[in-house]
């Protein structure tokens, strides 16, 4: 297969064994996070916000909100995926570079302003489910950049978000979605498990 997402797709698999002590570069952690930031998100409110965690302190601390994980504190870094809540409230400063490259124009932010703030200003459960989707969606998509880069990745939702948000200063307006994983695979991993066959999953109408 010739086409690097492709390839991306057809050869990730969840890693659970890392290689400790294989730090990655600032470089490489920040190009993570900059490819994870072009995943979608609703009316591109970018939603999300991410906390490498790196240091071995900061991740004997996470292992232990993680249910003491040994892939948290052995892959290079463990990335914090948090949603954000009252998304809304920050969208026109979301938009501006996109009206600045005119992109957009200002009357559509404004109007997407007046909808968005409509639907989510006293709507908690769909702030909810958009922390959530955005956030998900920004996992997905480190995870492949990941795996372009020749890393490994495991997405970890085993873990305690009350003990996550004291740990790490999360805010009322945040909420730790994912632990990303990532760093270099040592042997004793599964290959990618098989999927479930497409006529269980696909309807076609």
């Amino acid at each position: 297969m010739t086409n690097p997402i492709q390839n991306a797709v057809e050869s990730r698999a969840s890693i659970n064994h890392f290689q400790p002590n294989r730090p990655l570069g600032d470089d490489v952690i920040a190009s993570l996070v900059s490819h994870a930031t072009k995943a979608p998100s609703a009316y591109n409110m970018q939603n999300w916000r991410f906390i490498a965690v790196q240091s071995e302190a900061a991740k004997e601390r996470l292992k232990g909100a993680a249910f003491e994980q040994q892939k948290v504190v052995d892959a290079s870094v463990a990335f914090i995926v948090c949603g954000k809540l009252a998304a809304h409230t920050q969208l026109a400063a979301a938009l501006k570079p996109s009206v600045d490259a005119n992109i957009m124009e200002q009357q559509m932010v404004d109007g997407w302003g007046a909808q968005v703030n409509a639907s989510h200003s006293s709507d908690s459960v769909l702030q909810r489910d958009e922390a959530v989707r955005s956030a998900s969606l920004a996992s997905m998509t480190l995870m492949l950049a990941a795996q372009a880069m020749g890393l490994g990745s495991c997405a970890m939702s085993g873990f305690d978000a009350t003990k996550v948000t004291l740990e790490f200063g999360i805010s009322a307006n945040e909420l730790p979605v994912m632990i990303v994983a990532v760093g270099h695979p040592s042997a004793g991993n599964w290959p990618q498990k098989p999927r479930k066959a497409l006529s269980e999953v696909l309807s076609v109408v």
